[in-house]
């Protein structure tokens, strides 16, 4: 066997174990998250793939038609296909959540490393003030803070953020602690090894996989929460296609025009679901 045939069935054989290892980390819950959330994603990347028409397009003729044939999920007030709109909107949907979870994880990561890692008094003041704000519910505190920053999309992505920060600083202190004082990291000190080199070699490319699955769970997070804002018309509002204002949109009619509300909210718990189940299955494994 030539050398070039060796490396290619090494390749092949490193990709199927990789792939076989996976499934059965994932199992069969996790395969079909794994599959939802492919195709949001798909839906936010290339909307038009999945629905070519234009969300926008009203047609007030064909105004709160029930779901059937010509319209798969429904029309709402304007005559606007629902399906469209969440199809659309997943795009915004998503890039909310993951921006809202993006901003916390970011102060977290400060918050939570600065607090394991710095000095005691350091890491005394930080955890009290993660845990006053910790105890505030985080949609609570998010409501408060949208009261102070104003009604919004931006204010509304940085509420969200804001008020899930003091969970994942709690988190990443915790993991960055305990992998501080595993013993190899000791005895790389005791060797000479000064904080922040052994912070670099050790302490963070450990803590960089939990980050993965925390970040997974906080976006299906995220979306439920800012989705609640714009609900409550503190966040994107109507026509916006995003899902929350689509909620928003529909309240009044739940009982005449059920699919307004039915369907982005099914899309909001299924994609939710699909995220937080994922993010678990993936907080099981370490990479190898």
């Amino acid at each position: 066997m030539t050398p070039d045939l060796a490396l290619n069935r090494r390749r092949r054989d490193a990709v199927r174990e990789a792939t076989t290892r996976w499934a059965r980390t994932l199992g069969p819950g996790g395969a079909v998250s794994a599959a939802v959330v492919v195709l949001v994603l798909l839906a936010a990347l290339w909307p038009t793939l999945l629905a070519p028409g234009d969300p926008t397009a009203v047609a007030p003729a064909q105004a709160y038609t029930p779901p059937g044939p010509g319209a798969v999920l429904g029309t709402d007030a304007s005559g606007r296909d629902v399906y469209t709109r969440v199809v659309h909107g997943a795009g915004q949907s998503l890039g909310v959540g993951a921006a809202a979870t993006a901003i916390g994880l970011s102060l977290g990561v400060v918050l939570g490393f600065g607090a394991a890692l710095g000095p005691r008094r350091l890491d005394a003041v930080l955890s009290r003030v993660v845990e006053v704000l910790f105890a505030l519910p985080s949609l609570v505190l998010a409501l408060l803070l949208v009261a102070v920053l104003g009604a919004g999309v931006g204010p509304s992505v940085l509420a969200v953020g804001l008020a899930t920060a003091p969970g994942y600083a709690r988190i990443l202190r915790a993991r960055a602690q305990a992998v501080a004082q595993g013993p190899y990291v000791q005895a790389a000190r005791l060797e000479g090894m000064s904080a922040p080199v052994a912070f670099v070699r050790h302490v963070l490319p450990n803590t960089l996989w939990p980050l993965v699955a925390v970040a997974t769970l906080g976006i299906g997070q995220a979306i439920v929460w800012v989705s609640a804002l714009s609900y409550l018309g503190l966040g994107a509002l109507p026509p916006s296609p995003e899902w929350g204002a689509m909620l928003n949109a529909g309240r009044l009619h739940i009982t005449t025009a059920w699919w307004l509300t039915v369907a982005p909210g099914l899309a909001i718990t299924v994609t939710a679901a699909a995220l937080t189940f994922l993010g678990r299955r993936l907080g099981t494994v370490a990479p190898a």
